[in-house]
Order: C-alpha cells, then structure tokens, then sequence
C-alpha cells in the first residue's frame, strides 16, 4: 500500500478552504479541534438545533449552525455523524446545499459503499479514517503524535481530491505515524468485518462465556473475572507493543504451551466458517440492510440488545470490583 507523511502533504491545500464539520462527537470534535490546531482557519460545525453538543462546540469556538447551513458555504464538508443518519442527512440537508466542486471527506466508507450516500458527479468524494477513538486521536495529537489514517479518493471531480485528502489527513496529525491509501470499499468491508469478528463481537461473547464457563464450574466470580477480562488488556496492550510471538516470549512457559494446544481448538473450522458467513453477509450489504432496517424502525433490536448487555453478571461483578478499588483509592 502506498504511505505517505508530512513531508508528501501540503497543508496550504487545506488552510485556504472552508470546512463544514458535520457532527460534533467523538471524530466530529477531534476532527475540529486539530484541523484548527493545524492552522485551518475556517471551520463551522453543523448540526440539529437540538443536537446536545452545539453548547460545547460553542465553547470550544467554533460558529455553530443547521447541518445545511453550513454546507452551503463550504469547500469541504466533513461527515462524522454515525452511519445510519448518513442517508437522510445527504438527502435532507447535505445534497441540497453541496456546491459543484466541493469536496465530501469521510472517517468510515459505510454509507458510499452500501449506496446510503450517492454523491453527485461533481464532487471529489474523500476518505480520512484515523484508526483510533476521537479522545485519544486528539491527546496523541496535542503530544506530537500521531495515529495511522486511511486514506482514498473515491471520486476526484476536480483533479486535486487527492491532493486535498493528504492535507486534511495530515491536520489530523496522521502523517506523523502513517496515511496508508486504499478505497472505500476495502476500509469498509473490513472494519465491519474486524468489528464483528474480533475488536467487539468476538472479543465481547469470548469474554463473557468463558468467564460464565468458569462461574457455573464452581468458580468465584471474581477469580473469573480477573482472569478472563482484566488480563486481556494487559496481553493485548503487550501484543500491541511486541506483536505476538514477542509477547509470546515475554509471557510464561505455560501460557504460551496453553495458548499453542487451546488457541486452534477454539479457533477451528466451525468458527471460521462463521467468519466466512459474516463476511457474505457485509459484502453482500446484507448487514446494512439489516442495520438500516432496525434504524427505521426506531432501533427497537439495538437498544433491547444493549439493554440485555448491560445486565449480563460479568458487568455486575466488574462494577463490584471496580468499586473495591475506588474504595481503596479514596481511602
């Protein structure tokens, strides 16, 4: 994959436009927040005139109006709201307002990729996706840091979305670390399928039934607790640092034997069979389908299963012990 760094981008590019940031959350504010901080002079944020952060988007300085307002004079409009609202904020706001020429920036290609968003042909259609939370994007920036972007040009109207994707990504601070360029097709099919798989479906259900394997053998739950969630950053924070195997060489000698003998029977031909379903299902736009669908119903599955999440017994006993160490803490 082509990478590029500070060195390879021009953050002139950026600094004489416009920017329209969509969204104040979590990217929203940090997108904001270190584009300004890299010298982009003129940035508005749009949104709802109930939206509950047009107070701290004030506070932060920046001038706040309706998601079309703010489009309609911009050269570049940055979309960070969640991917669902994708489809009817282009529709409503967006689309109407957008002049020819300016330029769509994305964090996630969920919604170009799945047809939520149909940008005209006379827009440069941008990918920006820092791979990180917004809160830590924004710390790593305010030390000098960076995180890796990736980056892509998914239409280029006016010749230069190129040339303008690496200087927005790059007032993020990613060309410290790395602006790695692919297309909207592969970040978004294998974010999804990352997520599902692994970061949050297939760590979270791992988690939880392993430790509840332990509870109902007889276990104190929070023996099982400690030893199937609270070690899990501390391994993956060493693998993160050393890779695998230098982990592995770091660890003992039997949980490295463990992990050889156990690691394939849980991992086995059942479970990446799943992995084959679920990745039909996201590049056949069946999850989207799906996901769009409860949205339009008002979310009634999300919200019964984050319900029912928040109820599990492993929450119950991590909030008990997170609660012994704020004890101690204030003691």
């Amino acid at each position: 994959m082509p990478v590029f760094h500070d060195r390879d981008c021009d953050l002139s590019i950026l600094r004489g436009r416009r920017v329209a940031m969509i969204g104040y959350g979590s990217q929203g504010r940090t997108h904001a927040l270190n584009l300004r901080d890299s010298g982009v002079s003129d940035i508005v944020v749009g949104l709802k005139p109930e939206s509950k952060t047009r107070e701290q988007a004030r506070a932060d300085g920046f001038r706040v109006m309706t998601a079309g307002e703010a489009t309609a004079g911009a050269d570049v409009v940055a979309v960070m709201v969640s991917d669902e609202a994708h489809r009817d904020l282009w529709r409503d706001e967006l689309e109407p307002n957008i002049r020819p020429g300016a330029a769509l920036v994305f964090a996630h290609g969920l919604s170009v990729r799945f047809g939520l968003v149909r940008p005209r042909a006379d827009l440069d259609v941008i990918l920006a996706s820092p791979k990180g939370i917004g809160p830590r994007i924004r710390d790593l920036y305010e030390a000098g840091e960076g995180v890796f972007c990736l980056f892509g040009v998914q239409q280029d109207a006016t010749g230069g979305a190129h040339a303008l994707g690496l200087s927005y990504a790059a007032a993020l601070g990613c060309g410290r670390k790395g602006i790695l360029e692919t297309t909207m097709k592969d970040e978004c099919e294998s974010d999804l399928f990352g997520e599902q798989v692994v970061l949050c479906g297939g760590v979270a259900e791992l988690i939880d039934a392993a430790f509840m394997k332990l509870v109902d053998a007889g276990y104190p739950p929070e023996v099982a607790w400690f030893e199937c969630f609270y070690e899990t950053k501390l391994v993956t924070d060493l693998m993160y640092q050393r890779g695998v195997a230098g982990a592995f060489a770091r660890i003992s000698n039997t949980a490295e034997y463990g992990a050889y003998l156990t690691g394939p029977r849980i991992i086995n031909a059942a479970s990446r069979a799943a992995m084959d379903q679920v990745l039909a299902e996201v590049q056949g736009g069946d999850f989207v389908r799906r996901l769009m669908a409860d949205y339009d119903a008002g979310s009634p599955d999300l919200l019964a299963r984050r319900q029912a999440l928040g109820q599990r017994y492993i929450e119950q006993v991590g909030a008990h012990l997170n609660a012994v160490a704020d004890a101690a803490n204030d003691a």
